[in-house]
């Protein structure tokens, strides 16, 4: 009876519980934040809204992590990529000499990628957390069509 209390409170604080709707837009919610150009703050933020909106919070920390250190450069460098064409800019990644970039001149070095980088990956993120969303949704809604889940059932031991 005791273990199916902490198995109870377990679930709940996980979310697991949760309806597939709270869960695919926690995890929207999540990756929007994760490809957001608002580097090192990420979990925090996530953690500050799911606790302020309620939303599931396994959901919204997986979200997140689709950047890693293995998605970090290709994302980024898209999301740069898009900020140059939607500003018309005419930065380049290809122009950077990375041999030559020092404390006192990175400023300089990067500067004209700002912008490019915090629009485009702002657009990016907002498109990949509508997108994680709907994937998420559509495929939780098809597994419930496809194998019901039994609600709260232990197995009987006899």
């Amino acid at each position: 009876m005791y273990i199916l209390k902490i198995r109870n409170a377990f679930k709940q604080l996980l979310g697991l519980d949760d309806p597939p709707f709270l869960i695919a837009l926690s995890f929207g919610i999540g990756a929007l934040i994760g490809f957001s150009p608002l580097f090192g703050i990420h979990t925090p933020l996530a953690l500050i809204l799911a606790w302020a909106f309620k939303l599931n919070k396994v959901s919204i920390i997986t979200g997140v992590y689709l950047l890693n250190p293995l998605t970090m450069v290709p994302i980024y460098t898209f999301g740069t990529w898009v900020g140059i064409k939607v500003l018309r800019s005419d930065a380049s990644v290809a122009n950077l000499n990375f041999k030559h970039v020092t404390l006192s001149n990175i400023g300089e070095t990067f500067g004209a990628l700002f912008w490019p980088f915090f629009v485009g990956n702002t657009i990016t993120s907002i498109i990949g957390g509508v997108l994680s969303f709907l994937i998420l949704f559509y495929i939780i809604k098809l597994r419930s069509r496809l194998k019901p889940i039994e609600a709260n059932t232990l197995p009987h031991n006899q």
